[in-house]
């Protein structure tokens, strides 16, 4: 008998997962030229700062608000269509800046968009029984869009010289693809909560703020590395080809393993799969401060997307697991947590990196060590 989700609504999964696959090819078109776009508009190491951790902390502040208020209204699928209609809004706008001021404006309030994240894994959390295959594949789709995002972008700046501004203006048209989806989402039916936002935070149950407390400890050891990773590529090749493939090949191989994880989640439980997720991100961690050649470094490539591919959607599929009634808050509180734990991780990485590299290695592995025996302590519901 084919299982169907908990409201009937299995077709939720892939209309969400092709709104994330079309806006995540717009939103990596765009990551990937910013850079270079700030400095043509005269900003420098200020301006690149800034940009980076507003998106950043932004970001994590909005998603809980959007989760806490989708639980008291009793709409998600609203949240989730304003959103990416935000997002795609100031896509086009970032284009039309003339100055690096506007742009970080442009870029800040864009951010509001990701308010919708905890309404939708709601969504994906009350659409399928197997949540750890319902994650993955909307997460494997998101990821395949950064890939065909990084693809366009090589193929329309780097082939054919396309200006940053025209590759930009088509990044936000394909975001925009991404509403025509979410008209077919059908909206789950769940009881409100009357609770206000902190007693709501309160109310959540303690093995779920166990967790999200140690998956905060594991996002400040590991959220953004790619970056580092491909420096550290960039340096050992002396070649941004090389590097770019390495990073379409962990991504690619994160994308093709998200869905095997996933399931293999739902058979055996979570807490393994993660404790395995964060024990080879300590093997990989250990790798990058001691690689010796460009054969080890595909390899500590390609170990890195399975780490990923293990540890992102599961994590979401683990917060559903044991989050009660209030999901979108839940998914809201995990979303602010890790997102501001990832940027303070980011800041001491950097701040080690400028130092010595392998001194950031070093770390890497200890906080990994660290993160693995938290999760030991984790409890997991059982399976039915």
């Amino acid at each position: 008998m084919k299982k169907r989700g908990i409201n009937g609504n299995s077709k939720n999964i892939w209309l969400l997962g092709s709104s994330s696959f079309f806006n995540d090819i717009g939103s990596e078109m765009i990551d990937l030229i910013l850079p270079f776009y700030i400095l043509s508009l005269g900003g420098g190491g200020i301006a690149l700062g800034l940009i980076s951790g507003l998106k950043e902390g932004l970001s994590s502040i909005f998603k809980i608000f959007g989760g806490y208020v989708s639980d008291r209204t009793g709409k998600r699928r609203v949240f989730v269509f304003v959103g990416y209609f935000i997002s795609a809004i100031f896509k086009f706008l970032i284009g039309l800046a003339n100055s690096w001021h506007y742009l970080i404006g442009f870029v800040s309030i864009e951010r509001l968009g990701k308010a919708r994240d905890a309404p939708r894994d709601a969504i994906i959390s009350q659409s399928g029984i197997q949540t750890g295959r319902s994650f993955s594949i909307v997460q494997a789709m998101d990821t395949l869009g950064s890939v065909v995002g990084t693809l366009i972008v090589l193929f329309l700046f780097w082939k054919f010289s396309f200006s940053l501004k025209t590759i930009i203006f088509a990044a936000a048209g394909i975001s925009a693809i991404s509403l025509i989806p979410l008209f077919f989402v059908k909206e789950p039916k769940f009881k409100t909560s009357g609770k206000n936002l902190i007693d709501g935070i309160v109310d959540l149950r303690p093995e779920l703020k166990y967790f999200i407390f140690v998956s905060s400890v594991f996002a400040f050891t590991n959220i953004g590395l790619y970056a580092f990773f491909l420096v550290v590529a960039k340096n050992a090749t002396n070649s941004f080809t090389y590097a770019t493939i390495l990073y379409l090949f962990f991504t690619g191989l994160y994308a093709l393993f998200l869905v095997p994880f996933g399931k293999l989640s739902d058979k055996i439980g979570r807490k393994k799969i993660l404790l395995s997720g964060y024990l080879l991100f300590f093997l990989v961690a250990a790798g990058f401060g001691s690689f010796k050649n460009v054969f080890h470094l595909a390899i500590l490539f390609s170990l890195y997307g399975l780490v990923y591919a293990m540890i992102y959607s599961n994590q979401k599929a683990f917060v559903s697991d044991v989050s009660g009634k209030m999901k979108g808050t839940a998914f809201g509180f995990f979303h602010m947590i890790t997102g501001l734990a990832g940027i303070g991780g980011g800041i001491v990485a950097g701040i080690l990196w400028n130092s010595n590299p392998k001194i950031m290695f070093v770390y890497l592995s200890a906080m990994a060590l660290v993160s693995f025996f938290l999760l030991c302590f984790v409890k997991e519901k059982k399976k039915m």
